[in-house]
């Protein structure tokens, strides 16, 4: 039980009339993406009727801030601070907090993670933290383990860390953190969704039909028994269980990506005036157009072509392939992307089909004026190429699902109007000749690849990466279709489950699986509560006591659980 006393301060602020002027609080203003959200402070009224002390007869408020610590004091005599809080109540906030008797932040955290304890072992917090879905390796929470790495030095057992050093470490990244253990992310029981994806890629790992690709000689080499699910949040919660550190090229898994870059250079008009938006009916790889003399879409390999044409036009090939790796990069958070130039070379020794394609668009004109269309195959090639592994491919996703902007980085990538076209041209497109039975089953935006993957993107949820090189007769993954199939059977992620009425499935989204969080307001003296596991509370009289420093009867009160008095 943490107990505080603090009537000297009470004492030297009643004694001082709040002649000092109160500055509010600014910590971390600029980095806050909600203000609303984040405030450490809330107005006084919110709990004069919470907590009362009980002098003399008379109730008066105990503390005009709704963050009180453990253990109050209230002194008799003390001024009513309520007109100057109620004109500078930021002011009020931060001089309450520098004097010790508001818990910042950065207390509350530590309180909620040390459980009573006067310090906390670093790897109570990491296992803490990752419980939450982030990860030490999270490029927002760069300076907070950076300083945990420094400030564990310096202690003399190298792991503990008492409430002075956590809060120096926690500082700098306290949003973020204060929203992952507030369960303000998208995901807010995310253990127990994680347990369910295990669950499914079990499964599905049962699985033994289909085949390896084998028309590209180095798709040939993978193992069939290679596995892996890798997903990431909106807000960069992440899970991975298989084979998620083996890289693998994207093949078609790219086309979805660069019809996104295109669009976000040039805009939707003009890309479609090379390229068609309906799905074609027939095999990816068809040399076939559609009644405009255009291919169908940029999900098959004829569209697919004529999109690689449209980016950085006029450039060398050279130039165009660091432009879209650069791209990738940010929209993987800087995580692994590479190049397989055997994989490269593979490709365009058995291109004839391609090669076929190419000729016949240049001859029907559809490629933009002055291209060099065995350029632009070397360079189509060169991005099937690409290298990814689940993990990183998975941010991909993400940044898809968070409509342009890198969970991890935060920063903007694609435009919206790039991210919603290629959407709704995966959820129509982009599963070869399964698309329209994925869609109907699945109901979400996807893309598959020759090498076994697919990149699945619920909307302002998560991005998925499935990966197993065993392809069915239609060039998809089978345990990767068997593994989306089964995650909408048990969450209520198609498109068109009703969120309210569709009892049956689970929602991920609510804690608890079945009840929405929806206090996303101010963090008040009751949600702080309840969300910082100081649930149940009252403030309880403990006993009159006279302070060495004032002549006055102090009454005492701390706070205690429901359940303790019992």
């Amino acid at each position: 039980m943490l107990q505080f006393r603090f009537s000297t301060v009470l004492k030297e602020l009643s004694q001082s009339n709040l002649k000092r002027p109160l500055t509010g609080i600014s910590r971390n203003k600029s980095s806050s993406p909600n203000p609303s959200c984040f405030r450490t402070a809330c107005p006084d009224a919110r709990v004069f009727s919470k907590v009362k002390t009980f002098h003399a007869g008379v109730h008066r408020p105990l503390c005009a801030s709704p963050w009180i610590r453990a253990f109050c004091t209230k002194t008799e005599g003390v001024i009513d601070a309520t007109e100057q809080v109620k004109k500078d109540e930021d002011a009020t906030t931060a001089k309450r907090r520098k004097a010790g008797i508001l818990p910042s932040l950065e207390d509350l955290l530590f309180y909620t993670i040390a459980e009573g304890e006067e310090t906390i072992p670093a790897h109570k917090f990491i296992t803490a933290l990752k419980a939450t879905g982030l990860r030490t390796g999270d490029p927002r929470l760069k300076e907070c383990m950076d300083m945990l790495k420094l400030t564990l030095q310096s202690t003399p057992d190298g792991v503990t860390l008492d409430k002075h050093l956590f809060k120096k470490c926690v500082q700098s990244n306290i949003v973020l953190l204060t929203q992952a253990f507030r369960k303000k992310f998208v995901i807010p029981d995310f253990p127990s969704f994680a347990s369910h994806i295990d669950e499914l890629y079990e499964s599905a790992k049962d699985l033994n039909e289909g085949q390896v690709a084998d028309y590209i000689p180095q798709l040939a080499k993978f193992s069939p028994d290679l596995w892996a699910v890798s997903l990431c949040t909106v807000d960069g919660q992440r899970h991975t269980v298989g084979d998620t550190k083996v890289p693998f090229c994207l093949q078609s898994c790219v086309k979805p990506l660069k019809y996104a870059i295109a669009v976000h250079d040039h805009g939707t008009e003009y890309v479609h005036r090379f390229i068609g938006k309906e799905p074609s009916g027939l095999r990816f790889n068809k040399l076939f157009l559609d009644e405009d003399d255009k291919p169908h879409n940029p999900m098959v390999n004829a569209g697919a072509i004529v999109c690689t044409s449209l980016i950085k036009q006029g450039a060398g090939n050279a130039e165009k392939f660091d432009y879209v790796m650069n791209f990738l990069q940010k929209m993987a958070g800087n995580e692994y992307v590479g190049f397989s130039n055997a994989t490269f070379q593979s490709e365009r020794e058995t291109g004839d089909r391609n090669f076929a394609i190419g000729y016949y668009m240049k001859e029907k004109k559809c490629f933009p004026e002055g291209t060099d269309m065995t350029s632009i195959l070397d360079f189509y090639f060169q991005l099937c190429s690409i290298e990814v592994t689940c993990e990183s491919a998975s941010v991909m996703a993400a940044t898809l699902a968070n409509g342009g902007f890198c969970p991890i980085t935060g920063e903007r990538v694609l435009s919206p109007e790039a991210v919603r076209d290629t959407l709704s041209l995966m959820h129509s497109c982009g599963m070869y000749d399964f698309s329209g039975q994925f869609a109907f089953h699945v109901g979400l935006p996807a893309k598959s690849g020759v090498s076994g993957g697919i990149l699945l993107v619920v909307p302002n949820v998560m991005g998925i990466v499935c990966w197993s090189p065993p392809l069915d007769k239609l060039g998809n993954s089978v345990r990767g279709i068997q593994f989306c199939t089964d995650l909408v059977s048990v969450f209520n992620f198609h498109n068109y489950d009703n969120l309210r009425h569709f009892a049956k499935k689970l929602d991920p989204r609510r804690e608890g699986g079945d009840q929405r969080q929806q206090n996303f307001g101010p963090m008040d003296y009751e949600s702080l509560q309840q969300e910082l596991a100081l649930k149940d509370t009252l403030w309880k009289k403990v006993t009159p006591t006279e302070s060495n420093d004032d002549s006055s009867t102090t009454v005492v009160y701390r706070m205690e659980s429901v359940g303790e008095r019992s």
